[in-house]
């Protein structure tokens, strides 16, 4: 089953499309990797979302067949863990991890 399509029945994202530019922004990981919208999912991968000032932690623990109801679709996932994200400070880590005082040699 295709990333996008597991979000958006999971009800983990609302629509396929949103799913599919949080894919494309880099804000997905499958198993620690980061994912295109198209990407396979199966039993066991484990996914980050981060939306919302949020960061998610799952793992698939069933995979649909067809359309899922809102009471089923917890189910289809378990929560590992769920801690508030400020994307502007882990863009400020990044930025510090990235200069590491070296210079460029011309």
């Amino acid at each position: 089953m295709r990333l996008d399509l597991f979000l958006k029945l999971s009800r983990l994202v609302l629509r396929r499309t949103v799913a599919a530019e949080i894919c494309r922004a880099g804000a997905v990981l499958i198993n620690d990797i980061p994912a295109k919208a198209g990407r396979e999912v199966k039993i066991g991968d484990t996914l980050t979302l981060k939306k919302r000032g949020q960061k998610l932690h799952v793992r698939i623990v069933l995979l649909p067949t067809g359309n899922v109801s809102k009471a089923i679709a917890p189910t289809l996932y378990e929560i590992l863990s769920s801690t508030p994200c400020n994307e502007l400070d882990e863009l400020l880590t990044i930025d510090a991890d990235s200069s590491d005082g070296s210079k460029d040699k011309d």
